[in-house]
């Protein structure tokens, strides 16, 4: 009977420390999952910040061209005259 108490003794401590092994997975995955939402928060933000500057990088583009530099020019023309195709539409939507 000595001999199956062991093996039982041993089958507890095996499975008491799969147990404990489980439990250290379990929160390091808990603490990974928080970092990885962190993170793409913190891409997310990035992200924003990208087409924020992007946005600002072309109007800055504009504007020096309407300033009078060469560079760009073409595409201020093709802006402008986009802006005035918008604007004859809304008159024409006004209009009605």
């Amino acid at each position: 009977m000595s001999v199956i108490a062991e093996i039982i003794d041993t089958l507890e401590y095996k499975v008491e420390k799969l147990f404990e092994k489980s439990k250290a997975l379990e929160k390091n995955n808990q603490v990974l999952r928080l970092e990885l939402a962190k993170a793409a928060q913190i891409i997310q933000k990035q992200s924003e910040e990208m087409d924020a500057l992007k946005k600002q990088y072309e109007t800055l583009k504009i504007a020096n061209s309407l300033l009078g530099s060469d560079n760009n020019k073409r595409e201020t023309k093709l802006k402008i005259n986009s802006l005035i195709r918008e604007i004859d539409y809304c008159i024409a939507q006004l209009s009605d």
